[in-house]
């Protein structure tokens, strides 16, 4: 276990001290699949260097992938290759697709997650030593997440007075209870039913 202070102050732990952890692959996170090698060396052609290629990964899924709950899209996904196929992906799912792409390019990403009525998902990047969250949920009236390495821009901030929290865990790979809730999913109503409200 590493402890990090985020650039909002809190503490952010590694859970696993094996940095390469960070870049594997496994079912949810194929970054291996020919459709994230595509996407990933479409978007690595148009920029400089890796925090440009960061940044460009996190619009494109924060952007062109939209949050079905706000589409109205009734489809689950939840492997990578999955999300960017369908267009369509919760929190989770677009999350699993950004770990991905910046997986693809050997940008070290993390897990982790807060806590609202129910478990909010997104990643963190590792640039410079540190590891930095970033949202890619996409953008809403109320909502205006955005890349940063200076100072976090997330979509939400929670509420300890609501019993909202952020949880400092940085896992390498989809908390089980994520991943459980995604794949037994027939559809997002189904999932809206049984997302997990802890981890």
């Amino acid at each position: 276990m590493i402890v990090f202070l985020c650039s909002a102050g809190m503490e952010l732990i590694q859970n696993n001290p094996d940095l390469s952890a960070y870049l594997a692959a496994d079912e949810a996170i194929d970054h291996h699949h020919p459709l994230v090698r595509e996407v990933s060396a479409r978007l690595a052609s148009q920029v400089a260097d890796s925090y440009a290629y960061a940044r460009a990964a996190f619009e494109f899924v924060r952007d062109t992938i939209p949050h079905s709950q706000d589409s109205g899209d009734l489809r689950v996904t939840w492997r990578a290759s999955d999300v960017l196929e369908q267009g369509t992906g919760i929190c989770y799912a677009k999350a699993h697709a950004l770990a991905a792409l910046l997986r693809a390019e050997d940008i070290p990403t993390a897990f982790c997650y807060q806590r609202f009525d129910v478990v909010h998902g997104l990643v963190a990047v590792r640039f410079n030593g540190a590891w930095h969250r970033q949202d890619p949920r996409g953008n809403k009236p109320g909502v205006d997440a955005r890349f940063s390495l200076d100072g976090e821009r997330l979509a939400f901030t929670p509420d300890p007075a609501a019993h909202e929290l952020d949880h400092p865990e940085l896992y390498a790979a989809p908390h089980p209870a994520v991943l459980a809730a995604l794949k037994a999913a027939e559809d997002r109503p189904h999932l809206w039913e049984s997302l997990p409200v802890s981890l």
